[in-house]
């Protein structure tokens, strides 16, 4: 499975949600999102599928060989796409500026505290 994204995130940040404590095994996932135009996906795919916070239903799409988490969303059907930084071939291309679901936060999970810190999803 690989993938290339063009141009700059949307954004970029952690999420402490329930569903991405569990998923990441880790009190948080890194995350950066980009315009479903901005990406190219190749290779096969797993998928998961839970509930979403805002009713619908979300998709993780991981590697059938290693297992590893990829990207979020539904390839042709969403506008948007979340890719996960670890699975980044240069994960210095990360630089996370927000944190979403902080009203889940594990209290050792640290904050980084330049964060733009939501409790929830933003609008």
């Amino acid at each position: 499975m690989r993938y290339e994204a063009e141009g700059d995130p949307l954004f970029a940040g952690y999420c402490y949600c329930a569903d991405c404590r569990k998923a990441s095994g880790s009190g948080f996932i890194p995350f950066i999102g980009f315009a479903s135009t901005a990406v190219r996906f190749s290779g096969e795919t797993r998928q998961f599928r839970s509930k979403s916070f805002r009713g619908g239903e979300a998709v993780r799409n991981f590697c059938p060989v290693c297992g590893g988490l990829v990207f979020g969303g539904e390839v042709g059907k969403d506008e948007s796409h979340t890719i996960y930084a670890g699975s980044l071939d240069d994960p210095s291309s990360f630089h996370p500026k927000m944190a979403i679901f902080t009203r889940d936060r594990p209290a050792w999970a640290l904050l980084p505290p330049d964060f733009t810190a939501f409790d929830t999803m933003p609008e």
